[in-house]
């Protein structure tokens, strides 16, 4: 069994919905969820002008391999309704490969640890909220270390009621 831990998120729609669809469909369809963290809004990212985002780590235990987990995720999008436009455009729904197991891949398509991860404070919140000790395969830092030392100062806030 696999360990992976993904990030979802989106700016259109039910937002919060669009979240709770999206781990839905992967404890359906890619494997069983094991940790699920709060919902984090965040203004946007790399494309500025557009509706601030909500974000949530999933960690699944998954008997996929990357490239079919990545399939998988992209499946789930399109179903959702993702039209891949414009890069850091509005999304209904995005669904990252943050980690899998303590891989290191890089396929064109894919790379693992996602590369941005050490400079996305949207995605280390909530990551560390459920893998605060997981060691970065490259870097040999914990998530809760990379947190720290991340450098965005984009504000992340935990929604209380979610």
């Amino acid at each position: 069994m696999n360990t992976a831990y993904l990030l979802t998120g989106g700016n259109i729609g039910n937002r919060k919905q669009n979240l709770g669809d999206a781990a839905d469909a992967l404890a359906g369809e890619a494997g069983n969820i094991t940790a699920l963290s709060g919902i984090y809004e965040t203004a946007a990212w790399g494309k500025t002008n557009q509706p601030s985002f909500l974000n949530q780590c999933v960690g699944i235990e998954t008997t996929l391999a990357p490239m079919d987990l990545l399939h998988i995720i992209m499946g789930i999008e399109k179903k959702m309704g993702r039209h891949r436009e414009q890069k850091y455009g509005p999304r209904i729904i995005d669904i990252d490969i943050l980690l899998y197991n303590h891989d290191i891949v890089d396929e064109p398509f894919l790379q693992i640890p996602h590369p941005q991860l050490v400079n996305r404070r949207f995605a280390l919140e909530p990551l560390a909220e459920i893998a605060s000790a997981f060691i970065h395969p490259v870097l040999n830092k914990t998530i809760s270390e990379l947190l720290i030392e991340c450098k965005d100062a984009l504000p992340v806030k935990k929604l209380e009621n979610w």
